[in-house]
């Protein structure tokens, strides 16, 4: 059972036969898929799964804050499922491939407070760009 399952099962989230193919296909590292791939992926275990069902299943597992909507570059939005560990994001540039990161130090920490204009500020998404090995 992924570590997904078992946040759900820990909320009494009801795991249809849908919901649960849905976070089978988001089980794993480095996870960034698009809608459309969740559900060819979905369909492929479960063939009657609409597309409707996909979305409406992923549209809830990020309001439960289970799943993070990753949006780069004007590009289809990806799901990640690593939504409680803090981590990054390395974006290639060319082909949108998504690895998870975990740089050391504190990103709020590089903002000084003069750059802040008074916020008070809670978190910071840093994301990196560059080549994979297979475009570069």
């Amino acid at each position: 059972m992924s570590d997904l399952l078992e946040r759900l099962r820990a909320r009494g989230w009801r795991l249809t036969s849908q919901r649960r193919v849905v976070a089978e296909v988001l089980d794993g590292d480095h996870v960034h898929l698009t809608a459309d791939e969740v559900h060819a992926r979905a369909a492929d275990r479960l063939p009657e799964i609409s597309r409707a069902t996909v979305y409406n299943t992923l549209g809830e597992l990020v309001t439960l804050g289970e799943v993070l909507e990753v949006a780069t570059d004007g590009r289809a939005k990806r799901y990640d499922p690593n939504a409680h560990q803090p981590h990054q994001h390395l974006v290639c540039s060319a082909c949108g491939t998504i690895r998870d990161v975990h740089p050391t130090g504190d990103p709020l920490a590089a903002l000084p407070a003069a750059e802040r204009f008074g916020f008070a500020v809670a978190t910071a998404e840093v994301t990196y760009r560059g080549l994979c090995p297979a475009c570069a």
